[in-house]
C-alpha cells in the first residue's frame, strides 16, 4: 500500500515566488500603495495649492489633476487586493511614464528622476505578480459576453 503525499503551496506564495519574496513584494505594495494613496492622490484630489499650481502649469486644468488623483487612488488600492496588484502595477507605470515625460517637457527634468524609481519599483511587482496578472487576463477572456447567451 503506497501513501500519496500532495504537497501545497502558500496560498500566499505564487508558484514560482519563494516565500520570502512574495512577503517582500506583498511589503513593497503596502509601501507603494500608501505613497501613492496619501503623497499622490491625496494633495490631487483635495487641490492642494502645490498641486493645482503644478497642473496650471501643465495646462490641462482642474479635470486633469482629479482625473490622475482618482487613478492614483484607485492604482493604491488596486495594489493591495492579490488579485489585481500585478495589474494595478502596469497601469501605475503608465502614469509614471507620463509623470516623467511631464517633468521633462514642462518641468525641465527638475524631478524625473522621482517617476523613474517608482517606475522600476513598480515594474518588480508586475514581474513578481505576472501569474496573477496571467490568470485574471485569461479569466476575462474566458467569460462569455451577455450578449451570447442561449
Amino acid at each position: 500500500m503506497s501513501v500519496t503525499t500532495t504537497t501545497t503551496t502558500s496560498a500566499a506564495a505564487s508558484p514560482t515566488t519563494g516565500r520570502r519574496t512574495d512577503i517582500a513584494v506583498r511589503v513593497l505594495q503596502i509601501v507603494l500603495a500608501v505613497f501613492f494613496a496619501i503623497a499622490g492622490a491625496a494633495p490631487k484630489l483635495v487641490a492642494h495649492a502645490s498641486a493645482t499650481e503644478s497642473f496650471d502649469k501643465i495646462g490641462y486644468g482642474d479635470w486633469y489633476m482629479y482625473l490622475v488623483g482618482a487613478l492614483e487612488l484607485a492604482g493604491a488600492v488596486a495594489l493591495v487586493i492579490p488579485v489585481l496588484s500585478g495589474v494595478s502595477a502596469i497601469a501605475l507605470m503608465g502614469l509614471m511614464t507620463g509623470a516623467f515625460v511631464t517633468q521633462i517637457t514642462v518641468f525641465d527634468g527638475q524631478y524625473a528622476i522621482t517617476p523613474v524609481i517608482f517606475f522600476v519599483l513598480l515594474a518588480i511587482v508586475a514581474r513578481v505578480r505576472r501569474d496573477r496578472t496571467a490568470w485574471l487576463v485569461a479569466t476575462v477572456l474566458r467569460r462569455p459576453s451577455a450578449g451570447t447567451r442561449g
